[in-house]
């Protein structure tokens, strides 16, 4: 198959192109490269000819080590979904020397920034005090103030410390929190290069005012946060998760919330969208939110940015720097949900 622009396999379910380029960028990578669009399912059936001379797949369909036999140039999987994906041989894929790349930094900012309002509102009693107007029952002054509490110096705990636990302590500065966090995976000093003090899972949970939940699912940690861990906190504290509902049971949070031992914020659900009859529907103590937190057009244009970058880069045999590299050690236990909604 003669090529006179490298080809790209496009397969960025559940994005599309036009959502994560901006037009000016999506002319940019079609007068760059040859791009044949398929779905993620149709990847593995492409002609024998074009597998074998693409250079990058844009998405991260399912790869059999056949298939990868096959995509003799592959240099890259440039995953536009966040997640790393349960669906190829990671040891294989990084025996063959091809990079797999995620854009979910674009995430973290947005995600970080409500994750902010998400704590101003439940230590403030925001959105509870603004229902009451609706029967007549607000709180005028000191009165509507009973469990208020500040976040500036408040004792904040981070559960992870990857992209969005780092954009949390930025945006988080300003308030001069005593921020600890825990992350097995991350070195001690790390946390300290950025401000943060490293503790254990029980120090986090026990001596937060607010504690943020931002690791992502794995083998090792899915429903890790249970009912021994709420009955730790402190009453009366925030627990506010952003990342993937499985690593906490999310009946014991609910428990903990509806027996007022803690209030809490979620982004996420085991099931999405929640079922009418759900009781995290109409739970008192539970701020709601769509899994709406990083879903911002800039984010997604972003995206776009990061992978042109990064194709450029390899294009001219260099590391890509602007998307994560999955790691050969960790890569293949990772367990988050795909999305299937942007």
């Amino acid at each position: 198959m003669p090529e006179s622009k490298p080809l790209v396999i496009s397969a960025p379910e559940p994005r599309s192109l036009d959502l994560i380029f901006t037009s000016e960028k999506l002319a940019q990578l079609r007068d760059r490269y040859e791009i044949v669009e398929t779905s993620a399912a149709q990847v593995a059936q492409l002609d024998d000819t074009m597998l074998a001379h693409a250079r990058y797949i844009l998405g991260q369909p399912p790869l059999s080590s056949r298939t990868l036999t096959q995509l003799s140039s592959l240099r890259a999987v440039l995953n536009v979904e966040s997640n790393l994906l349960d669906n190829m041989p990671y040891d294989e894929v990084f025996r063959r020397g091809i990079h797999v790349l995620t854009t979910g930094a674009a995430f973290a900012l947005p995600v970080a920034e409500i994750g902010l309002g998400f704590a101003l509102d439940l230590l403030r009693g925001i959105t509870p005090a603004d229902t009451r107007f609706a029967d007549v029952t607000e709180q005028w002054g000191g009165d509507g103030n009973a469990q208020a509490k500040l976040l500036t110096g408040a004792d904040v705990g981070i559960i992870g410390f990857g992209d969005l636990g780092r954009a949390l302590t930025r945006v988080l500065a300003g308030f001069r929190c005593n921020t600890q966090v825990h992350d097995p995976w991350i070195a001690p000093s790390i946390l300290r290069d950025h401000q943060v003090m490293p503790a254990t899972l029980e120090t986090v949970l026990g001596q937060s005012d607010v504690v943020f939940v931002v690791a992502a699912v794995t083998t090792d940690n899915r429903g890790f946060l249970g009912a021994e861990a709420f009955a730790q906190m402190r009453k009366g504290a925030a627990f506010i998760l952003l990342s993937r509902a499985d690593v906490v049971d999310f009946d014991a949070m609910l428990d903990a919330v509806a027996a007022g031992h803690i209030v809490a914020a979620t982004d996420v659900f085991p099931q999405e969208p929640l079922p009418a009859d759900h009781r995290a529907r109409t739970l008192p103590g539970l701020l709601r939110s769509a899994h709406r937190a990083g879903a911002l057009d800039v984010a997604f244009k972003q995206m776009g940015d990061m992978v042109l970058e990064d194709m450029d880069l390899m294009d001219r045999n260099l590391p890509p720097m602007r998307c994560k590299r999955a790691e050969r050690e960790t890569a293949a236990r990772m367990r988050s949900r795909p999305v299937d909604k942007n």
